[in-house]
């Protein structure tokens, strides 16, 4: 039988490492360890767990190389972006170091009698179901505020991304976190619903597709456990008519193109007014088309590969799929011919609401193209989804973008900008998007328990 846990280069296609699953005993092991850290774990002062964490972040920033050609290896990022997201993952770990103690500080009440406060307390061992397509970004917005806050973990990562989710662990330790802190569990799926059944856990945290995320909440709901699900997206990136195109284009590739396009809150439907439809598309096909394909450990290289050849081939699928019902092909829609997972910046337009493409989220590097006649019919268009991720609006004019992004209905939106690299900005969606939040404030405060505490004397009620 195959390992589900493979190391396979996308840029080459060759089999780098392979892992066995944990047997059963290991697994127990493992969550006997999270359970009996937690107890100590828990008493552990903001300031003696902030050691740890602040170390993690340390070590990041001072091995950024040899984890980025770790995640450019297992999944393909390109290496300037691997390098970005580690140390953004670093970041998110000393933040947390820094603020955790201020955001979990009990909160003062005024009843009309006596005192009351709330404080905040741990749940206990918490799983976490993890993607890809940031190896270390996803582990480090969990590990950083629920280590903070006293919980313990249990991580499954991505099957193709083995070698980040053992060094994110190694960091941890070589940080001085004591063995059950957090723990890389290499699991089946099968094995991962022993784990959410299993009474020593308390909290379900994950970020993956609607289907997974289907299955995971309502496993953790029949045992009556906290969830929180990040899950996919299609935003809409709105060009309104009054827009610089000179500040949009740029960011309609990155939106669209940051790590592959293999992004939950990438750009991927734009959304144009019909006055300036026509310029965008020509400025946006020409600058798609000056990406340059190669190795994603090279920096010249502009187009890295996808993750995995099934990812490739599922996207390929979808593209048939969008233009068999009527989408018009404006570029790509092949792979690349070369050796690797490597396709096509494609464009498509002329999307029906009948075509699957415009329910779809497309993972990769393919974008769904609308030209709309006013911002009314934008906001109709971009609310017209499964999906409430992201979004963004572009316009000189920040408090019409600002009024049209109170109107589309998402867990976050942005205005001449799709910046959401920043610890402090909570990240989340709604619909099919999941529920909860993480990172900033928020993110702390999904697997703490908000205990009510009251003090005076006071008659019994008669």
């Amino acid at each position: 039988m195959t390992s589900s846990y493979q190391s396979i280069n996308p840029n080459t296609g060759k089999l780098l490492k392979s892992y066995e699953h944990l047997t059963a005993p290991q697994l127990e092991t493992s969550l006997a360890a999270a359970e009996n850290c937690f107890q100590t774990w828990k008493h552990k002062s903001y300031s003696e767990r902030a050691v740890i964490v602040n170390k993690a972040a340390t070590l990041m920033h001072a091995h950024v190389d040899d984890f980025a050609k770790l995640a450019t290896l297992d999944m393909g990022k390109r290496i300037d972006e691997a390098r970005g997201e580690v140390k953004f993952s670093a970041d998110i770990l000393a933040y947390y170091a820094k603020h955790a103690e201020d955001f979990l500080a009990p909160t003062k009440l005024h009843p009309k009698v006596g005192e009351a406060h709330m404080e905040s307390s741990p749940l206990g061992v918490l799983f976490c179901v993890e993607p890809w397509n940031f190896p270390y970004y996803q582990l480090a917005r969990v590990a950083g505020p629920q280590l903070m806050a006293g919980n313990t973990l249990v991580v499954k990562h991505a099957g193709c991304v083995p070698q980040c989710a053992i060094a994110f662990e190694k960091l941890l330790l070589d940080a001085g976190a004591p063995v059950g802190a957090y723990t890389n569990l290499l699991i089946s799926h099968e094995q991962c619903n022993s784990v959410i059944d299993d009474p020593r856990i308390k909290g379900v945290a994950l970020t993956g597709s609607v289907a997974a995320g289907r299955a995971v909440a309502a496993r953790a709901g029949q045992n009556l456990k906290k969830s929180s699900m990040e899950l996919g997206g299609s935003d809409a990136f709105i060009v309104l008519d009054d827009a610089d195109m000179d500040q949009v284009i740029p960011w309609a590739v990155w939106g669209r193109m940051y790590n592959g396009g293999q992004t939950c809150c990438a750009a991927k439907r734009f959304i144009v007014l019909d006055k300036v439809a026509d310029t965008f598309l020509a400025k946006f096909k020409a600058a798609l088309e000056a990406l340059v394909p190669g190795d994603p450990m090279d920096e010249k290289t502009t187009h890295g590969p996808l993750s995995t050849e099934a990812a490739l081939v599922q996207l390929l699928a979808q593209v048939d799929v969008a233009v068999k019902g009527g989408a018009k092909l404006l570029m790509g829609g092949k792979r690349i011919n070369r050796p690797g997972a490597f396709m096509q910046t494609t464009i498509l337009t002329d999307i029906a609401p009948n075509n699957p493409a415009f329910r779809d989220e497309f993972f990769g590097p393919v974008v769904s193209f609308y030209r709309v006649k006013d911002e009314a019919a934008a906001i109709a268009l971009a609310n017209d989804s499964d999906f409430g991720l992201g979004g963004s609006v572009w316009t000189k004019d920040e408090a019409r973008g600002k009024r049209i992004a109170s109107q589309v209905d998402t867990g976050m939106m942005f205005i001449n900008n799709i910046d959401w690299l920043d610890a402090e900005l909570p990240f989340g969606g709604i619909k099919n998007s999941g529920y909860g939040r993480e990172l900033g404030n928020m993110g702390i405060q999904e697997f703490v328990n908000k205990k009510l505490v009251r003090t005076g004397h006071f008659k019994a009620p008669v």
